[in-house]
């Protein structure tokens, strides 16, 4: 017998998402509850008690909203090679859907991250129209942020990535008029967002000084779903001949580019690092130095 057919209480909470941010579907409109019915995968044959159980506890939930997916934790358990979740996977949608891959966060009652995973919920077949099929999730002891698991208040929860979106340093904020911001804003919303876990440059301006120098302003866009910090950074810059035309390490006080977030900022190269007094800056590249 599985862990979660032993009580007839559950132990993790419920958290809800729109269908569309998960399967990018929906099937209704209009605000009438719904509730679901127990659906077990074809290849689980369980003991009648078993089923009365999971019956139960499905009768439990509270009902769902149309275009609804919802996860309804069930139990928990410690393993040696790391946490076993059970928990009901619901959703409210007037025809069968399948679900692909999706990233799942295993949370506190405080919503802290206690694990992270992604899976393939494909393996859990077709679920019927407005169904809860239960389902085990394995996050393994090198995807768990912590070892202090709860054993009551915890959810399971879908990772639902947000929309790139621009963030300026305080001091751009301060400075920039309404209107340039919106600018950059509407530019981030234009282009499209860095690939999950690319981090790259996008070049906005490139101008000579008039102390001989060179300024170059750009988009530093993370996509990535962590922070990141750059102290030294090492660039270079391509005129449109491809000759580098400047050269120069940055020390950036460990500048911070949030999660899935674009930051512009604006390199200034001195005239001592400037390799060509004449570039042609009608199409440059920025590019980082690899170091030897």
């Amino acid at each position: 017998m599985l862990p979660f057919f032993k009580k007839k209480k559950k132990s993790g909470g419920d958290t809800a998402v729109s269908a569309q941010d998960v399967i990018q579907e929906t099937a209704d409109a209009g605000d009438e509850e719904v509730y679901t019915e127990l659906a077990l995968h074809p290849s689980w044959n369980l003991p009648m008690e078993q089923q009365y159980v999971l019956r139960f506890l499905n009768n439990e939930l509270p009902p769902l909203k149309p275009n609804q997916i919802s996860l309804s934790g069930i139990s928990l358990r410690r393993e040696d090679n790391g946490v076993v979740v059970s928990a009901f996977v619901r959703h409210s949608l007037s025809k069968p859907i399948k679900i692909g891959k999706a990233t799942l966060l295993l949370l506190s009652a405080d919503d802290a991250v206690i694990a992270r995973k992604e899976f393939n919920l494909e393996e859990m077949g077709e679920l019927p129209e407005k169904s809860s099929r239960p389902w085990n999730f394995l996050f393994e002891n090198a995807t768990l942020k912590t070892n202090n698991i709860p054993e009551e208040g915890w959810k399971l929860a879908f990772e639902l990535r947000q929309k790139h979106r621009l963030e300026l340093e305080e001091s751009w904020e301060k400075a920039l008029p309404k209107a340039e911001k919106d600018k950059l804003r509407q530019l981030v919303d234009q282009l499209e967002p860095p690939k999950p876990g690319e981090v790259n440059f996008f070049g906005l301006q490139a101008k000579l000084t008039e102390e001989h120098g060179l300024s170059v302003t750009v988009l530093i866009r993370n996509g990535s779903d962590r922070n990141i910090y750059f102290e030294q950074l090492p660039l270079q810059i391509e005129d449109a001949a491809g000759e580098v035309i400047a050269r120069g390490g940055f020390a950036l006080d460990c500048l911070e580019v949030k999660a899935n977030t674009t930051k512009p900022w604006t390199f200034i190269f001195p005239k001592e690092l400037i390799r060509k007094s004449e570039p042609d800056l009608s199409k440059w590249k920025i590019s980082i130095v690899k170091q030897s």
